[in-house]
Protein backbone atom coordinates (compact mmCIF):
# COMPACT_ATOMS: atom_id res chain seq x y z
CA UNK A 1 0.00 0.00 0.00
CA UNK A 2 1.39 3.17 -0.87
CA UNK A 3 2.52 5.50 2.75
CA UNK A 4 5.00 6.14 5.08
CA UNK A 5 7.62 3.59 4.02
CA UNK A 6 7.77 4.75 0.22
CA UNK A 7 10.23 7.28 -0.86
CA UNK A 8 9.38 9.77 -4.11
CA UNK A 9 12.36 10.42 -5.77
CA UNK A 10 13.89 13.20 -3.22
CA UNK A 11 16.87 14.47 -6.00
CA UNK A 12 14.36 15.53 -8.40
CA UNK A 13 12.40 16.89 -5.60
CA UNK A 14 15.31 18.84 -4.91
CA UNK A 15 15.76 19.98 -8.30
CA UNK A 16 12.29 21.71 -9.26
CA UNK A 17 12.50 22.87 -5.39
CA UNK A 18 15.64 24.95 -6.92
CA UNK A 19 14.07 25.53 -10.09
CA UNK A 20 10.93 27.12 -8.42
CA UNK A 21 12.87 29.32 -6.31
CA UNK A 22 15.07 30.99 -8.92
CA UNK A 23 12.33 31.40 -11.35
CA UNK A 24 9.61 32.98 -8.75
CA UNK A 25 11.22 36.19 -9.13
CA UNK A 26 10.28 36.46 -12.65
CA UNK A 27 6.79 35.98 -11.92
CA UNK A 28 3.75 37.85 -10.66
CA UNK A 29 1.46 35.12 -9.33
CA UNK A 30 1.59 31.83 -8.99
CA UNK A 31 -0.92 29.21 -10.70
CA UNK A 32 -1.63 26.18 -8.51
CA UNK A 33 -3.89 23.26 -9.94
CA UNK A 34 -5.02 21.23 -7.50
CA UNK A 35 -6.97 17.82 -8.85
CA UNK A 36 -10.19 18.59 -7.65
CA UNK A 37 -10.99 14.78 -6.39
CA UNK A 38 -8.11 15.41 -3.67
CA UNK A 39 -7.15 18.99 -3.39
CA UNK A 40 -5.68 18.19 0.32
CA UNK A 41 -4.01 15.54 -0.84
CA UNK A 42 -2.91 17.22 -4.61
CA UNK A 43 -1.30 20.16 -2.77
CA UNK A 44 2.29 19.70 -2.54
CA UNK A 45 3.48 21.30 0.90
CA UNK A 46 6.88 21.96 -0.35
CA UNK A 47 5.33 24.51 -3.02
CA UNK A 48 3.40 25.56 -0.25
CA UNK A 49 6.55 26.99 1.95
CA UNK A 50 8.31 28.07 -1.22
CA UNK A 51 5.64 30.30 -3.13
CA UNK A 52 4.47 31.68 -0.07
CA UNK A 53 5.62 35.82 -0.42
CA UNK A 54 3.89 35.66 -4.02
CA UNK A 55 0.25 36.49 -4.91
CA UNK A 56 -1.57 32.90 -5.56
CA UNK A 57 -4.57 31.21 -7.39
CA UNK A 58 -5.72 27.95 -7.00
CA UNK A 59 -7.65 26.01 -10.02
CA UNK A 60 -9.51 22.53 -9.40
CA UNK A 61 -8.89 20.55 -12.51
CA UNK A 62 -10.90 17.46 -13.22
CA UNK A 63 -13.76 18.99 -11.89
CA UNK A 64 -16.31 17.04 -14.62
CA UNK A 65 -14.83 13.99 -12.36
CA UNK A 66 -15.68 15.56 -8.58
CA UNK A 67 -18.47 15.68 -6.64
CA UNK A 68 -20.04 19.12 -7.65
CA UNK A 69 -21.21 19.88 -3.88
CA UNK A 70 -18.07 18.57 -2.16
CA UNK A 71 -16.20 21.32 -5.08
CA UNK A 72 -18.70 24.11 -3.74
CA UNK A 73 -17.10 23.14 -0.40
CA UNK A 74 -12.91 23.43 -1.95
CA UNK A 75 -13.79 26.32 -3.56
CA UNK A 76 -15.04 28.09 -0.42
CA UNK A 77 -12.32 26.74 1.35
CA UNK A 78 -9.56 28.08 -0.54
CA UNK A 79 -10.92 31.43 -1.28
CA UNK A 80 -10.25 32.28 2.39
CA UNK A 81 -6.85 32.40 1.40
CA UNK A 82 -6.64 34.28 -2.34
CA UNK A 83 -8.01 33.06 -5.12
CA UNK A 84 -10.15 29.98 -6.39
CA UNK A 85 -11.33 29.12 -9.98
CA UNK A 86 -13.15 25.36 -11.26
CA UNK A 87 -12.28 24.52 -14.01
CA UNK A 88 -12.20 21.19 -16.66
CA UNK A 89 -9.31 21.74 -19.48
CA UNK A 90 -11.42 18.78 -21.65
CA UNK A 91 -14.22 20.95 -21.96
CA UNK A 92 -12.88 24.35 -21.09
CA UNK A 93 -15.47 24.98 -18.17
CA UNK A 94 -14.42 28.14 -16.07
CA UNK A 95 -11.60 28.62 -18.36
CA UNK A 96 -13.03 32.33 -19.03
CA UNK A 97 -13.17 33.30 -15.48
CA UNK A 98 -9.09 32.65 -14.94
CA UNK A 99 -8.02 35.81 -16.64
CA UNK A 100 -10.06 38.18 -14.68
CA UNK A 101 -9.53 36.59 -11.36
CA UNK A 102 -5.44 36.86 -12.60
CA UNK A 103 -6.11 40.76 -13.33
CA UNK A 104 -8.42 40.97 -9.85
CA UNK A 105 -5.64 39.89 -7.59
CA UNK A 106 -2.71 41.63 -9.39
CA UNK A 107 -5.10 45.03 -9.82
CA UNK A 108 -2.23 47.30 -7.75
CA UNK A 109 0.10 45.89 -9.18
CA UNK A 110 -1.43 46.49 -13.20
CA UNK A 111 -2.06 50.23 -11.51
CA UNK A 112 1.76 50.70 -10.91
CA UNK A 113 2.67 49.87 -13.91
CA UNK A 114 0.41 51.84 -15.58
CA UNK A 115 1.20 54.89 -13.49
CA UNK A 116 4.53 54.03 -15.10
CA UNK A 117 3.81 54.00 -18.12
CA UNK A 118 3.78 50.51 -18.45
CA UNK A 119 0.32 49.85 -19.06
CA UNK A 120 1.04 46.79 -21.60
CA UNK A 121 3.32 44.71 -19.37
CA UNK A 122 2.69 41.66 -19.68
CA UNK A 123 1.73 39.43 -16.57
CA UNK A 124 3.78 36.69 -15.48
CA UNK A 125 2.31 33.33 -13.82
CA UNK A 126 4.19 30.09 -12.72
CA UNK A 127 1.89 27.03 -13.38
CA UNK A 128 2.56 24.68 -10.72
CA UNK A 129 1.25 21.31 -9.60
CA UNK A 130 1.80 17.53 -8.97
CA UNK A 131 2.26 15.36 -11.69
CA UNK A 132 -0.50 13.96 -14.08
CA UNK A 133 -3.01 16.91 -12.63
CA UNK A 134 -3.39 18.80 -15.67
CA UNK A 135 -0.90 21.78 -15.58
CA UNK A 136 0.04 21.22 -19.97
CA UNK A 137 -3.62 20.39 -20.95
CA UNK A 138 -3.86 23.68 -18.31
CA UNK A 139 -1.63 26.03 -20.45
CA UNK A 140 -2.65 24.05 -23.92
CA UNK A 141 -6.57 25.16 -23.24
CA UNK A 142 -5.54 29.04 -21.76
CA UNK A 143 -2.67 30.21 -24.46
CA UNK A 144 -4.95 28.49 -27.42
CA UNK A 145 -1.84 26.58 -28.55
CA UNK A 146 -0.32 23.30 -28.77
CA UNK A 147 2.87 24.02 -26.51
CA UNK A 148 2.95 21.68 -24.07
CA UNK A 149 3.03 18.13 -24.10
CA UNK A 150 0.09 16.52 -22.77
CA UNK A 151 -0.20 12.87 -21.96
CA UNK A 152 -2.41 11.07 -19.53
CA UNK A 153 0.71 9.81 -17.31
CA UNK A 154 2.64 11.85 -14.57
CA UNK A 155 5.90 13.47 -15.33
CA UNK A 156 5.99 14.25 -18.99
CA UNK A 157 6.66 18.04 -18.39
CA UNK A 158 10.32 17.66 -17.19
CA UNK A 159 11.90 20.83 -17.63
CA UNK A 160 10.31 24.85 -17.37
CA UNK A 161 8.84 26.13 -20.21
CA UNK A 162 7.24 29.80 -21.23
CA UNK A 163 4.22 30.15 -23.02
CA UNK A 164 2.63 32.86 -24.38
CA UNK A 165 -1.12 33.39 -24.01
CA UNK A 166 -4.12 36.35 -25.10
CA UNK A 167 -4.40 39.25 -23.04
CA UNK A 168 -0.82 39.91 -22.34
CA UNK A 169 -0.21 36.68 -20.05
CA UNK A 170 2.47 34.49 -20.29
CA UNK A 171 2.95 31.27 -18.57
CA UNK A 172 5.91 29.48 -16.40
CA UNK A 173 5.45 25.85 -16.62
CA UNK A 174 7.05 24.54 -14.19
CA UNK A 175 7.88 20.22 -14.20
CA UNK A 176 5.38 18.18 -11.93
CA UNK A 177 6.69 16.84 -8.67
CA UNK A 178 5.83 14.48 -5.65
CA UNK A 179 7.12 15.92 -2.34
CA UNK A 180 9.95 13.33 -0.67
CA UNK A 181 7.94 11.44 1.71
CA UNK A 182 4.19 11.05 2.51
CA UNK A 183 3.33 10.94 6.40
CA UNK A 184 0.18 9.87 6.18
CA UNK A 185 -0.87 7.02 4.27
CA UNK A 186 -4.68 8.33 2.98
CA UNK A 187 -2.66 10.98 1.57
CA UNK A 188 -0.45 8.35 -0.59
CA UNK A 189 -3.49 6.20 -1.45
CA UNK A 190 -5.24 9.26 -2.89
CA UNK A 191 -2.40 10.04 -4.87
CA UNK A 192 -1.83 6.80 -6.36
CA UNK A 193 -5.64 6.14 -6.84
CA UNK A 194 -6.24 9.25 -8.94
CA UNK A 195 -2.98 8.48 -11.08
CA UNK A 196 -0.43 11.24 -9.94
CA UNK A 197 1.78 8.26 -8.58
CA UNK A 198 2.77 5.56 -11.32
CA UNK A 199 1.09 2.11 -11.17
CA UNK A 200 4.22 0.54 -11.97
CA UNK A 201 5.50 1.53 -8.33
CA UNK A 202 2.52 0.72 -6.02
CA UNK A 203 0.74 -2.76 -5.41
CA UNK A 204 -2.30 -2.34 -7.56
CA UNK A 205 -4.53 -5.18 -5.83
CA UNK A 206 -3.77 -3.74 -1.95
CA UNK A 207 -4.61 0.31 -3.72
CA UNK A 208 -7.95 -1.00 -5.77
CA UNK A 209 -8.53 -3.17 -2.29
CA UNK A 210 -8.01 0.32 -0.75
CA UNK A 211 -10.03 2.15 -3.41
CA UNK A 212 -13.40 -0.36 -2.46
CA UNK A 213 -12.88 1.18 0.86
CA UNK A 214 -13.13 4.53 -0.07
CA UNK A 215 -16.07 4.65 -2.28
CA UNK A 216 -18.10 2.04 -0.47
CA UNK A 217 -17.42 4.77 2.33
CA UNK A 218 -18.30 7.87 0.29
CA UNK A 219 -20.13 6.58 -2.86
CA UNK A 220 -22.02 3.53 -2.18
CA UNK A 221 -24.99 3.63 -3.93
CA UNK A 222 -22.51 4.87 -7.56
CA UNK A 223 -20.54 1.63 -6.21
CA UNK A 224 -23.47 -0.70 -6.25
CA UNK A 225 -25.12 0.50 -9.61
CA UNK A 226 -21.64 0.31 -11.60
CA UNK A 227 -20.86 -3.21 -10.20
CA UNK A 228 -24.07 -4.38 -9.98
CA UNK A 229 -23.87 -5.29 -6.14
CA UNK A 230 -27.45 -4.60 -5.03
CA UNK A 231 -28.16 -2.40 -2.02
CA UNK A 232 -25.42 -0.61 -0.48
CA UNK A 233 -26.97 -2.64 2.68
CA UNK A 234 -26.22 -6.20 0.63
CA UNK A 235 -22.64 -5.09 0.69
CA UNK A 236 -22.53 -4.32 4.62
CA UNK A 237 -21.05 -7.40 5.70
CA UNK A 238 -18.21 -8.21 3.16
CA UNK A 239 -14.85 -7.13 3.95
CA UNK A 240 -13.33 -4.97 1.33
CA UNK A 241 -11.04 -7.82 -0.06
CA UNK A 242 -14.45 -9.66 -0.34
CA UNK A 243 -15.90 -7.05 -1.72
CA UNK A 244 -13.31 -6.52 -4.35
CA UNK A 245 -13.52 -10.28 -4.96
CA UNK A 246 -17.66 -9.81 -5.63
CA UNK A 247 -16.92 -6.66 -8.35
CA UNK A 248 -14.27 -9.40 -10.39
CA UNK A 249 -17.02 -12.24 -10.06
CA UNK A 250 -19.90 -9.73 -11.46
CA UNK A 251 -17.27 -8.63 -13.91
CA UNK A 252 -16.56 -12.40 -15.14
CA UNK A 253 -12.95 -11.74 -14.77
CA UNK A 254 -12.35 -15.12 -14.07
CA UNK A 255 -9.32 -17.45 -14.23
CA UNK A 256 -8.87 -21.48 -15.14
CA UNK A 257 -10.44 -23.20 -11.37
CA UNK A 258 -13.10 -20.50 -10.90
CA UNK A 259 -10.69 -18.02 -8.94
CA UNK A 260 -10.99 -14.51 -9.10
CA UNK A 261 -8.34 -12.65 -11.87
CA UNK A 262 -7.07 -9.61 -9.22
CA UNK A 263 -4.99 -8.00 -11.96
CA UNK A 264 -7.48 -7.81 -14.34
CA UNK A 265 -9.95 -6.74 -11.25
CA UNK A 266 -7.61 -4.03 -9.95
CA UNK A 267 -6.52 -2.62 -13.32
CA UNK A 268 -10.75 -2.12 -14.47
CA UNK A 269 -11.65 -0.54 -11.05
CA UNK A 270 -8.89 1.96 -11.46
CA UNK A 271 -9.57 2.89 -14.80
CA UNK A 272 -13.29 3.74 -14.50
CA UNK A 273 -12.86 5.17 -11.26
CA UNK A 274 -10.01 7.33 -12.68
CA UNK A 275 -12.00 8.14 -15.59
CA UNK A 276 -15.23 9.05 -13.73
CA UNK A 277 -16.93 5.84 -15.35
CA UNK A 278 -18.14 4.71 -11.75
CA UNK A 279 -19.42 8.42 -11.36
CA UNK A 280 -18.43 12.05 -10.30
CA UNK A 281 -16.72 10.69 -6.92
CA UNK A 282 -14.47 13.42 -4.10
CA UNK A 283 -12.18 11.16 -1.93
CA UNK A 284 -11.56 14.06 0.57
CA UNK A 285 -13.27 17.44 1.87
CA UNK A 286 -12.16 20.52 3.97
CA UNK A 287 -11.11 19.77 7.33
Amino acid sequence: MPGTNIQWFPGHMAKTRRLITECLSLVDIVIEILDARIPMSSENPEINKICQSKPRIVILSKSSLADPVATDKWRSHFQKRGGCIVADFVSGAGMNQIAPAIRELLAEKIERNESKGMSGKAIRAMVVGIPNVGKSSFINRFSGTKKAKVEDRPGVTVDKQWVKCPGGIELLDMPGVLWPKFDDQTVGENLAMTGAIKDAVVNTDELSIALCARLRSCAPELLCARYKLGSPDSISDLTDFELFELIGKKRGFLISGGEIDYERTANILLDEYRGGKIGRITLELPQ
